[in-house]
């Protein structure tokens, strides 16, 4: 039974900390497209005012222009994907409590068979014979 105990709290605090590192690996990607998007934003609006006082000088309004589509299209993009993220988010923790249920199951399983047959069984219900 401690074994089951210290096998499930190692389990549990591994899970723990990949979930940590993914979720700071999503707001990192997240924030770099934000600040993309706040960058770009201001950007425009500088060439904009600009072009407005001083005339087409190097960049046009049709770059302009096509700079903003291209902005809309991330920002509709980095919308859509946080929407898929919300909606990931539960899908995944749950399979990760399903995940650690299958191991914890297979590992006790195989202990109990490796503890009533000799090696050379162990193939036959198909656990490494590694040691």
């Amino acid at each position: 039974m401690i074994a089951k105990s210290r096998f499930f709290v190692n389990f549990v605090a591994e899970k723990l900390s990949i979930f940590n590192k993914i979720k700071q690996k999503r707001s990192i990607m997240s924030k770099t497209i934000e600040t993309q998007i706040e960058k770009s934003r201001n950007l425009i609006e500088g060439l904009r005012k600009h072009v407005k006082e001083q005339g087409e000088r190097g960049v046009t309004n049709g770059e302009i222009n096509e700079m903003e589509q291209t902005l809309k299209q991330l920002e509709d993009a980095n919308d859509e994907v946080d929407r898929l993220r919300e909606e990931l988010a539960p899908k995944v923790k749950r399979m990760n409590e399903i995940l650690g249920t299958v191991k914890m199951s297979y590992g006790e399983t195989k202990k109990t068979l490796k503890g009533y047959y000799p090696q050379e069984r162990w193939a036959d219900y198909g656990v490494p014979d590694k040691r």
